[in-house]
Parts: structure tokens; sequence; C-alpha cells
């Protein structure tokens, strides 16, 4: 759904540097294949949050042939991508509540990765963006 494309270096120590190009921010480590998709999925999920809180821009991934990339989770991509959507009109939360006739709190949980939000009430929030939500199973590469 939304993945992000991340750069892995050795380091003298056994661990392996990992960076994200997309979100400069993000920097961990591991020590083997699982602990750095891991650590980066952690990672960008941090630095997604902290931009939502900061109301800054996230960027879509630019990803090429071939790059190894971080997952993310389901419902933290759906999230992102709302917030993305809400970014690009250039609309308000309160903005948004008001549309869908909610109270703000309940919208501005919509926006916290570390809630789990109902599909129906991001679906509901994709509808006031004059946005359709479509979930897709792929083929495992």
């Amino acid at each position: 759904m939304l993945a992000y494309k991340i750069q892995t270096t050795p380091d003298d120590n056994g661990t392996f540097l990992v960076t994200c190009p997309d979100l400069p921010e993000v920097t961990t480590y591991g020590e083997d294949g699982p602990s750095v998709l891991s650590n980066a999925v952690s990672a960008i999920e941090e630095a997604i949050a902290a931009r939502i809180a900061e109301g800054a821009e996230i960027p879509t991934p630019a990803l090429k042939a071939g790059d190894s990339v971080a997952r993310l989770p389901a419902l933290t991509a759906v999230k992102t991508l709302l917030y993305m959507a809400l970014k690009a009109q250039g609309m308000s939360r309160a903005e948004l509540a008001r549309r869908l006739g909610w109270h703000r709190e309940q919208v501005d949980r919509l926006f916290r990765l570390d809630h789990a939000s109902r599909l129906d009430q991001l679906e509901a929030a994709f509808d006031a963006l004059g946005r359709t939500l479509d979930v897709r199973v792929l083929e495992a590469a």
C-alpha cells in the first residue's frame, strides 16, 4: 500500500545503518535482514507521526524497480494517505470535522498512528475529501 525506499550501509560493528532518502530524519540500525526491516518501519512510522503532529508535508515515496523498501502497516498507510489528501486540499481538521458532523477529537484520532481507527471512519473521512479508499490484495513479490 505504502512503502518507502530504505538504504542500508554495513557498519564496522556487525550491524547495518538504515536510512530513508524520502525522510531524512529516519536513521536506525539492524543486525540482520528482519531487524533492519522492522526497525526501518518503526523509524518511518515515528517520522510520519512527528510530521503529522507538526503539520508538515509527508513526501510521496520515490521508488524505482529494485529498491529495498519498508512497507508500512495497512492502517498506518491509510492514515498517512488521509493526511496527505487533507494537506493536498488545504483543508483543516476543523473543516473535516464540520463536514463529517463529528467532534474535533474524533477527527484528530484518525491522524494518530497509535490509535486503532475503524475502517468505516477512515472511509467517511476520505468521502468528505472527495476521495475513495481503494483496498487491494496483490500477489507477494
